[in-house]
């Protein structure tokens, strides 16, 4: 399917990653604040690029819903998570600057004590564990070099986790800025191509079903509503409040965040337009999760068709090192040194390798990157969300215990519906999405927890 230009202009990209990370192999430091957060430097440039390609991770996911269901794409993976970011923007990214916290189980510690810190921890870790985007890679990987799929899932964490491990949020940064262009060059490529060889608007309601050019795609309403509170877990998205954190100034990250939403718009447009197109030229694909690479195999000449492909990885790498760094440092700083000590940098390499590999099984074992989107937002969003947002306000901040209740009880109660589905056959128990009673149940907390501190009062 992919010949011998796009192999080779792939393996140099890898190669180039691999230079970085050793290149700071050589002079790797033990310093926690520059490891973990670039000694909080980060100016808006960087701050822009590695936060526009972190959080854009799930290219196939995207071409993969976009294919099934057109115009749907921007509904549900565009325009909740734009508002998201806005909200994140405007009350919550000065305050996380200036919190001088590392993560966010340390900010969790610092306004409800050790044990909600644990259990957001436990939940970070796990929600940050990269299984969509290394499946991503694995499925790119196969497609490239007609290798096993479990070869490419962990092939492609190797090569991402690599440079992390040595350099951490700096090789972060540094590779994010080259993937940054890489994947809006290849979108740009593609999509004008497929303009002036197939034409606009007109070929695509022609070829595609009509039901793709609703906003809904056959989608249900009740589906698209949970996306949306979903979406507000990026409230408690660990990549913002890390670049937040690690941001030069309050202005750095909030500005930044602004016009990273810009750069998103844009971004959603080409997927989405590159994924009706797909639809109409592909029309009978056996996996839609390929949609991009085998449409890109299909029309694209040798050199142009290299350049996609490089995008499409670069999307998904940006992502991967990213939550596998923040996994990491989870697992390294917020779980083993509270519990029994020992030098953070070196815990925080630990936990690198324990995210690849668990990503990496879950990758192999679940195989549907919207899937594992859907099922690991609605309990993070569930679990931390209220307790989270509430902690930077001295005066909505929960108490401690009902903060811990809170952080327990949401997740558990997803997982829960989930179960209870899962036994009577069916994605959705008593036909609701999960993401509600968790959130139902996260909401009673916190206004439990105020109304008896009124009364206490």
């Amino acid at each position: 399917m992919f010949g011998a230009i796009d192999v080779t202009l792939v393996v140099i990209y890898l190669i180039v990653l691999m230079l970085i990370g050793h290149r700071f192999l050589l002079r790797s430091k033990n310093d926690v604040d520059e490891y973990l957060l670039m000694g909080r430097r980060l100016a808006m440039p960087g701050f822009v690029a590695s936060l526009v390609s972190t959080w854009y991770g799930g290219i196939l996911g995207v071409g993969e819903y976009s294919y099934k269901y057109g115009l749907a794409n921007w509904v549900v993976f565009g325009l909740p998570y734009y508002i998201g970011a806005i909200l994140f923007a405007m009350f919550l990214a000065r305050k996380a600057r200036r919190s001088m916290a590392y993560t966010i189980p340390d900010q969790l510690e610092k306004s409800y004590g050790r044990k909600t810190s644990l259990a957001g921890a436990f939940l970070v870790f796990f929600t940050t564990i990269p299984a969509a985007y290394v499946l991503q890679v694995g499925l790119l990987a196969q497609t490239i070099f007609d290798i096993p799929l479990a070869w490419g899932v962990f092939g492609g964490a190797f090569f991402s986790i690599f440079y992390v491990f040595t350099g951490g949020l700096r090789n972060d940064v540094i590779t994010d800025r080259l993937q940054f262009v890489l994947m809006f060059s290849g979108f740009i490529i593609m999509l004008v191509f497929l303009y002036t060889h197939f034409g606009g608007l007109e070929f695509i309601r022609q070829k595609v079903p009509s039901q793709n050019l609703t906003w809904h795609g056959g989608k249900p309403l009740p589906y698209i509503l949970a996306w949306y509170f979903i979406a507000l877990g990026t409230l408690v998205d660990p990549s913002f409040y890390q670049r937040c954190f690690a941001a030069k100034s309050e202005a750095v990250a909030q500005r930044g965040i602004f016009i990273a939403i810009g750069f998103w718009a844009f971004f959603d447009f080409m997927t989405t337009s590159t994924g009706l197109y797909a639809q109409a030229i592909v029309p009978e694909l056996v996996n839609p999760a390929t949609a991009y690479p085998v449409l890109a195999a299909k029309i694209l000449p040798d050199t142009l068709r290299a350049v996609f492909l490089l995008g499409l990885l670069a999307t998904v790498m940006s992502t991967v090192d990213s939550f596998t760094l923040i996994s990491g440092q989870t697992f390294g700083k917020d779980f083993i040194h509270k519990l029994w000590g020992g030098n953070i940098t070196t815990l925080t390499r630990i936990g690198l390798v324990v995210a690849g590999i668990a990503g990496s099984l879950v990758a192999i074992l679940k195989q549907s990157v919207v899937s594992i989107w859907y099922d690991f937002g609605s309990i993070s969003t569930a679990s931390l969300m209220i307790p989270l947002a509430a902690s930077f306000s001295a005066r909505w901040r929960m108490r401690p215990n009902f903060a811990f209740i809170g952080t327990i009880v949401g997740g558990t109660s997803v997982i829960f519906w989930k179960v209870f589905g899962y036994i009577g056959h069916t994605d959705r128990f008593l036909s609701i999405d999960a993401i509600y009673p968790g959130l139902a149940c996260s909401v009673a907390i916190f206004i439990l927890d105020h109304l008896t501190k009124r009364e206490t009062r």
